[in-house]
């Protein structure tokens, strides 16, 4: 999921793209149930029906026949797992802190996205993928307007919408932009 010429496509496009989905539907599907009926669901559907929209599409592309262009060694780098590692430490370190000293349990979506927007930032680094860091400044954004909403006393629903609900969103557009970047065959 990086910047291509337009005849290939990153090698890490496929995996790093179902990734995204994944874990852009667990946002989306998560975060949307604090909200008043009919939100919930039709925001879940909604959320679905694009992963498994932008999924065919990119079963499309990786089918195309389009060049695979190696951008370094992707998930086998050492990098990658020192930044998932610090990832997990910060993110289960931050949680604690916030649900258990804090006790603020809403406030801890925003904490997400703060951290995956930043090890999007530091993968960014690592890969010189230049499509991570805007994905990585919008989740770390979305992350800080969730405790910013939940310093001004809004309610769970709107945190988990500000926060989670569109850091699930900015992953969705990812995906579709980093597919959108490579030529279809």
């Amino acid at each position: 999921m990086t910047e291509t010429r337009k005849d290939e496509r990153p090698a890490g496009l496929a995996i790093g793209s179902m990734i995204a989905l994944a874990f852009g539907t667990v946002f989306v599907v998560v975060n949307s149930g604090e909200l008043p009926e009919p939100w919930p669901v039709s925001i879940r559907v909604a959320g679905v029906l694009v992963a498994v929209g932008l999924a065919a599409w990119l079963l499309r592309v990786t089918r195309s026949g389009v060049a695979t262009r190696q951008t370094g060694a992707g998930f086998g780098d050492r990098r990658y797992w020192y930044v998932v590692a610090a990832e997990v430490i910060v993110l289960f370190a931050g949680l604690n802190v916030i649900t258990r000293v804090l006790h603020a349990p809403e406030a801890a979506v925003g904490w997400v996205a703060v951290v995956v927007g930043l090890h999007f930032n530091a993968l960014a680094w690592a890969w010189r993928m230049p499509l991570f860091h805007r994905l990585g400044a919008v989740m770390t954004a979305l992350g800080v307007a969730g405790f910013v909403a939940y310093a001004l006393n809004a309610s769970a629903a709107t945190i988990g919408l500000i926060a989670g609900v569109g850091s699930g969103v900015a992953l969705f557009v990812t995906v579709a932009v980093a597919l959108r970047d490579v030529r279809r065959g």
